[in-house]
């Protein structure tokens, strides 16, 4: 791919065509970012270290907390931006390639019919990634997790188990499901502003 290409693509990604468009970038890229790369490991950096069972041995804590955190959130959430990010990024590709400037994809009804399933696209993902956000983590972290060691051959079946820093877990968590309730609604203001462009209620820029 030409130098070109790659600048009309990274353009693209940083400036899409709408105004909400280009704050949903500001908010997607600054804020959700930066709040899940600084502080999302600093809650849950030093996790499965400060994770601690009764009894307190490194092959109970290690097992519980696997049976705790199937995923980590941080990762979790890290492969929810970047599935998010796929549509936008493979509609600007194409953009891109077939040297489509951004006027003219609010101009002509092929272009803008394929933006707004993108951004559709997105809410989906979105969508799936709240859900799967409330099966793995709930809405709230408490400071006793009950624990099955079974597996184990203990002669005790369940143990108790302390999560570290639980109330700043649950802040956490509370706010990423309103980043991406925030996202989503950014995503439908975006395909209504799109229509509202199309149909001659807002001039095109």
């Amino acid at each position: 791919m030409s130098p070109n290409y790659m600048r009309s693509f990274s353009e693209g990604c940083l400036k899409p065509p709408t105004v909400i468009g280009q704050f949903h970038t500001l908010f997607f890229g600054s804020v959700r970012m930066f709040f899940l790369g600084v502080l999302g490991f600093a809650v849950y950096g030093n996790e499965a270290l400060h994770f601690s069972c009764d009894p307190d041995k490194r092959e109970v804590n290690l097992f519980c907390y696997n049976q705790f955190r199937p995923i980590t959130p941080q990762v979790f959430w890290a492969l929810q931006l970047v599935i998010v990010l796929v549509p936008g990024a493979f509609f600007h590709l194409y953009a891109a390639c077939k040297s489509i400037k951004q006027e003219d994809i609010l101009q002509k009804s092929f272009y803008s019919g394929f933006y707004i399933f993108s951004v559709f696209l997105r809410i989906i993902l979105e969508a799936v990634a709240f859900w799967l956000q409330i099966q793995l983590f709930g809405f709230k972290v408490n400071a006793i997790y009950m624990c099955d060691v079974g597996a184990l051959e203990k002669k005790f079946n369940i143990t108790r188990c302390m999560v570290p820093e639980h109330f700043e877990k649950t802040i956490f968590l509370i706010a990423m499901y309103t980043f991406t309730v925030i996202t989503v609604v950014l995503c439908v203001a975006e395909i209504f502003e799109i229509s509202c462009r199309r149909i001659g209620f807002l001039k095109t820029q």
